[in-house]
């Protein structure tokens, strides 16, 4: 299979190349595509056999559900069994965002979509091509991010090309995704409404609209084997790059201590080490390929530096990465979930 790629500098002008991606979406065939947050492997939701084609291109896990994007709010209601009512204030504060919400779901959802599950994931992106891909389809479009599985996702059309050259038809280049991490995955059919996965809504952002809400135990740390889970991105080692990842936790002074002890016991036995510092401690490092997340004062900037790093990190053929912990409050929750996922759960304390 030859892969396409097609470039979308201008929403009107190339609609009919949006248009074409949309064809295959409705003949069962995959696309790649961009949203705010990372590129999506978009397939037809309610069409099992086109679903499949997801799972076998990403060498995907059969129990990872898949998120659903839809483009109106009114296609929430033929995919869910009920639309509870601070489900509307969320669509209404966060849609079209980096929201995904978990619902009970509709017998048209098939099987394959969920897992097995009762439940359903269900966003609308806010990225102009999304949307109109998913409104010319006419269709729900299951989606996870557009990469091999386990790897680091993909925020550039490029990143979708190295990973999955070959393996789908199409990729609509729509340039860099903004918010740069997944969505937050909320849980609203827990009486208190559960963050499964964090991302760019942040649950102090919830908060301030829904009051109470938790964080489910298994963001930070590794799920029960045999435990069923709601949400992509919380069974299995996620987002990684080749490289080993060690994850450095405590007071930052004593952080960049253990990193640069580490960094000169790799160096002597000839390991090559990239270093994932922030702007504040980037001259701390005296050895390895030091490269900067952005500033701690800013984890939405440092959210949506994460992945271009890591990826970084690969094409310097670096062996270890040794990574600072960052403050979890805001986005750095979502950070941190990535980053633990990435290391399979490697961290030293100090």
């Amino acid at each position: 299979m030859k892969t396409r790629v097609l470039k979308i500098d201008d929403l009107n002008r190339d609609c009919n190349l949006i248009g074409e991606a949309a064809e295959l979406i409705k003949a069962g065939e995959v696309v790649a595509f961009p949203t705010e947050t990372v590129y999506g492997l978009g397939a037809n939701a309610l069409d099992s056999q086109a679903v499949e084609k997801i799972f076998r291109a990403k060498g995907r896990p059969g129990d990872n559900p898949l998120i659903v994007h839809v483009s109106n709010v009114r296609d929430v209601d033929k995919l869910v069994d009920e639309v509870p009512r601070r489900a509307r204030i969320l669509m209404e504060a966060f849609w079209p965002g980096p929201l995904t919400m978990v619902f009970r779901k509709a017998s048209i959802i098939p099987d394959r979509v969920t897992a097995g599950l009762d439940t359903v994931a269900i966003r609308m992106p806010n990225h102009p091509v999304a949307l109109r891909l998913i409104d010319f389809s006419g269709l729900p479009v299951a989606a996870p991010s557009a990469n091999r599985s386990g790897h680091i996702s993909p925020t550039t059309a490029q990143h979708v090309l190295e990973d999955l050259d070959g393996r789908i038809p199409l990729i609509l280049d729509g340039g860099k995704c903004c918010v740069g991490l997944e969505s937050t995955v909320l849980d609203l059919t827990a009486d208190v409404p559960v963050i499964l996965r964090p991302g760019g809504v942040t649950l102090e952002m919830l908060e301030e609209v829904l009051g109470e809400v938790r964080v489910d135990l298994n963001v930070l740390r590794p799920v029960a084997g045999g435990q069923k889970v709601k949400s992509p991105g919380m069974k299995y080692t996620h987002y990684a790059p080749r490289a080993q990842v060690l994850i450095v936790r405590g007071e930052l002074a004593h952080i960049v201590k253990r990193i640069n002890e580490l960094a000169e016991e790799y160096a002597d036995q000839g390991i090559k080490t990239g270093i994932l510092a922030t702007q504040e401690t980037k001259d701390c490092y005296k050895k390895g390929e030091v490269l900067v997340l952005g500033k701690r004062t800013r984890p939405a900037e440092m959210a949506s530096n994460l992945f271009l790093v890591l990826r970084e990190f690969d094409v310097r053929g670096v062996d270890v990465v040794l990574a600072e912990w960052v403050d979890t409050s805001n986005e750095g929750l979502a950070i941190m979930n990535r980053m633990v996922r990435a290391a399979g759960f490697n961290v030293i304390d100090v």
